[in-house]
């Protein structure tokens, strides 16, 4: 560590990976892997491996035994390095590629250094895996008779799948979708999670015995006493699919769309070139939320052609360095130039991004199609008393072109609707289902994932599915012996 700086791996050109939708970074040399894996000074308390609330979250919720499997890669041992890896993590391809790494956060490097590149060698162990044949099928050696249906084929679903299948059960992923995945699939656009890693996994889990159903939605195809009458189990992982509304002027003027259907159609366009009612194509773009999922929109934007993009977010910009309201380990919300903002720079030769903007009302030309988005700018103000309220700033109003603007201000929960429907308890928009034990009011019916937690990480979605497995397990069984 003192010796061997952190290094990432290395992007391709911002100009040039805007005409494709490959996978934008470029491999790790396996020298320079095991250099970085040096850097990790396998703490006496590894904070990047414990997924922990103390005045927010911490660490990695699955465990992972980051120090032991960095250790493992600075000698050289892959496939021990890879044995460590899977014995917490179901998917580390995917946390590899998509997760934004709260582990580093809590990294113990990271109180005086650059933290230790814990993502980097993730990704690069199970891609060797792959590369080298050391992932292969491994169906249980005995099986139970007790049959669990799985609705919702996100990473929640997915672990709970495999998870439950290890245990030698007879599993059934239900997915309304044509493909399995969920967001994995449709709502990460390509150059962050190429769709054949997805594929790669799932045909995985369908040599182990998992059986997969698609173009299937529950309340609708199939009712939940159907499943409850043919599997003897039931785990809900929906997750929480119901978008914010944008509560303005002129938010349902043609040209206004929710995020999500964006990057999904864009996904099915490029896997089955399929036409696009969507498009960036020659058109001024507003995208409204300054999270990842809008960050993502500006780069499938650029990938189509649009005329400008811009992305409005109603915080601030992040500080250089952490704050001193968000001490280590939590995760660092500091100022960084993601890949989108990047390639956005590189092609207007301007960082896309604007703080502390209210979208006050969206204008329609004649024809109802939008045409402008008029804002102001604000200041978050906070009183001694601790009282906060927003203060709009007189002569900051503006004007911007718009022909197509991408709403990405996040969900508000999972479908009322539907839980109604099955007779799930909920709260909050949510399956009431307690943490830890992942059981609804129905009996035999479980809630895991962004159903029952709220949108969330990728790693929190299959650590979710992990435990409702083991609890779903000891519901079947008595007892259970996954981990």
């Amino acid at each position: 560590m003192l010796t061997i700086k952190r290094e990432d791996p290395k992007a391709k050109n911002p100009l040039e990976r805007q005409q494709n939708w490959g996978e934008y970074y470029l491999p790790f040399s396996e020298e320079k892997l095991r250099a970085q894996g040096s850097r990790c000074m396998d703490c006496g308390t590894p904070f990047c491996s414990t997924g922990a609330f103390v005045s927010g979250s911490y660490g990695c919720p699955l465990f992972n035994h980051i120090p032991e499997w960095n250790e493992l890669v600075a000698k050289g041992k892959w496939k021990e390095a890879l044995n460590r890896l899977m014995m917490t993590n179901n998917f580390p391809e995917f946390t590899g590629r998509a997760c934004p790494a709260p582990c580093e956060g809590s990294c113990t490097v990271a109180l005086h250094d650059s933290a230790v590149a814990i993502k980097s060698i993730e990704q690069a162990i199970i891609d060797k895996g792959f590369e080298e044949g050391w992932v292969v099928p491994q169906p249980p050696s005995r099986r139970t008779g007790k049959r669990v249906a799985i609705v919702g084929s996100g990473p929640a679903g997915l672990a709970a799948a495999d998870q439950l299948n290890k245990a030698g059960h007879l599993i059934t992923v239900v997915e309304k979708a044509d493909r399995i995945g969920g967001l994995l699939m449709y709502g990460i656009p390509n150059m962050k999670l190429e769709k054949h890693v997805v594929q790669r996994r799932v045909d995985l889990l369908a040599q182990e015995g998992v059986q997969f159903v698609t173009n299937t939605e529950l309340g609708k195809d199939v009712t939940l006493q159907q499943l409850q009458a043919d599997f003897d189990a039931v785990i809900l992982c929906t997750g929480a699919q119901v978008p914010r509304k944008l509560e303005i002027e002129g938010a349902t003027a043609r040209g206004v769309h929710v995020a999500m259907d964006y990057l999904t159609q864009s996904t099915k366009h490029i896997l089955d070139e399929r036409s696009l009612t969507i498009s960036a194509k020659d058109k001024d773009v507003i995208v409204i939320g300054g999270g990842d999922t809008g960050a993502d929109c500006v780069a499938t934007a650029l990938r189509q052609g649009c005329k400008s993009v811009v992305q409005f977010g109603k915080h601030a910009q992040l500080p250089q360095e952490r704050a001193e309201d968000n001490p280590w380990p939590q995760f660092p919300y500091v100022f960084t130039l993601d890949y989108a903002y990047e390639e956005a720079k590189a092609k207007f030769d301007i960082d896309p991004r604007r703080y502390s903007i209210i979208t006050k009302k969206i204008v329609r030309d004649s024809a109802g199609q939008v045409k402008e988005v008029h804002t102001v700018e604000a200041r978050v103000i906070k009183k001694s008393s601790g009282q906060v309220y927003v203060r709009e700033l007189a002569g900051t109003e503006k004007v911007w072109p718009a022909d197509l603007i991408l709403v990405a201000i996040g969900y508000a929960g999972a479908d009322e609707k539907l839980m109604d429907q099955l007779g799930v308890v909920h709260e909050n928009q949510l399956a009431k289902a307690e943490y830890g034990d992942y059981r609804t009011n129905i009996d035999g019916v479980f809630a895991a994932g962004d159903m029952r937690r709220g949108q969330s990480l990728i790693v929190w979605a299959i650590h979710e599915g992990r435990e409702a497995a083991r609890e779903c397990d000891k519901y079947l069984m008595g007892a259970s012996q996954l981990p």
